[in-house]
């Protein structure tokens, strides 16, 4: 018998074994199907290939309705976007828990519109009803589609040895957002209102739309090559998950990778607070995109991305093999696939800690 008690998504384990071996009837159309690490699935319909991509609704009314409606459909529009297509068609289904007022829907309704607005997103579908049981943040479920000509889309298979492996913005990036956002107090103690009030906005670097769609501009499957948010298990998942869907090894040296000052704060921060070691490459990093690039296209791909003002660097490169492997001079470490995301850990200590009142 399986059993997975770790929050967050089903492990490997589960997927193989009950998933992946039961979708129904195979059909020709589908150029992608399900498979563990990747965003979205392909169906193609003549000349075209539809990417489509299935998330909770996530809302939480704590970081106001603003921050939790953007929130909310840049998850969805990332996992899309780093297919290299925009995304377009957004179908939700919203089942809302009893207590949220009327007042409330509209000012969430009227947030996910606005934010579809700005990404040209159409809603045309759904369902929305109130419902016993329901609670937040998860209200539900959406599916966004993008429209791409036939076979221009990149996915996490298509890695090539020689290919170079960038990441935009650093490790931990919705931790240190979501940590900031929710328990300002914890730094304010530490550093000071001042920096409290900044690292709030770490939030708004939870999305990889612009990064992936940027990235875009190099030419999909011959400047990048395939694009990844490293979400749940945080950079080191996103890093496996790509060497396993091209079937090639990633070799990541320690040297260049980098973490924003901000974010490192505010880990050092919730760890001092609880007690808890945060290891921010295994941590939930919505907004921090890995990318392998062709190998002459790694400067071009700086340039990019810091014109939009997005931090990236390249950090290792692909090869034959298989795995990921840290290295460090002539030290090479085997990374695994994390078993549990770090972010979860420290979020129910601090949420323990802050009850029982050890912040007063």
């Amino acid at each position: 018998m399986i059993s997975n008690n770790v929050i967050g998504k089903v492990n490997r384990k589960l997927f193989e074994e009950i998933i992946y071996p039961n979708l129904g009837i195979s059909n020709p159309e589908i150029k992608i199907g399900p498979q563990f690490g990747v965003d979205f699935g392909v169906i193609n319909l003549g000349e075209k290939d539809l990417i489509i991509e299935v998330d909770p609704v996530y809302i939480v009314p704590e970081y106001g309705w603003e921050k939790s409606t953007w929130f909310a459909i840049h998850i969805l529009a990332s996992d899309v976007a780093v297919s290299g297509i925009p995304p377009k068609y957004l179908f939700i289904d919203l089942n809302l828990p009893m207590k949220m007022t009327d007042e409330e829907f509209k000012y969430m309704w009227l947030g996910i519109h606005k934010e579809c607005k700005n990404l040209g997103i159409s809603i045309v579908a759904g369902h929305t009803g109130k419902y016993e049981g329901i609670d937040y943040p998860m209200i539900g479920g959406a599916t966004l589609i993008g429209v791409a000509e036939k076979d221009t889309y990149v996915s996490p298979t298509m890695v090539e040895p020689g290919d170079l492996i960038l990441m935009t913005k650093g490790p931990a990036i919705e931790t240190a957002g979501i940590l900031a956002s929710l328990f300002p107090q914890i730094l304010e103690k530490d550093y000071g209102k001042d920096f409290s009030l900044k690292a709030q906005n770490i939030f708004w670097l939870q999305s990889v739309v612009d990064d992936a769609l940027t990235l875009s501009r190099l030419g999909l499957r011959k400047g990048v090559k395939a694009m990844h948010d490293a979400t749940e298990y945080g950079v080191w998942g996103a890093l496996n998950d790509i060497a396993e869907a091209s079937k090639i090894r990633i070799n990541v040296y320690k040297d260049k990778l980098f973490i924003r000052d901000d974010v490192l704060k505010v880990l050092d921060s919730f760890s001092k607070f609880t007690g808890l070691k945060i290891d921010p490459y295994v941590s939930i990093s919505e907004g921090t995109l890995i990318a392998a690039i062709s190998k002459d296209k790694g400067d071009e791909a700086i340039k990019l991305l810091r014109e939009k003002g997005i931090e990236a660097q390249v950090i290792g490169e692909a090869v034959e093999g298989k795995g990921v492997y840290l290295i460090d001079q002539n030290n090479e470490k085997l990374i695994k696939q994390p078993e549990r995301d770090d972010f979860w850990p420290i979020f129910y200590k601090t949420l323990d800690l802050i009850k029982g009142g050890k912040n007063e």
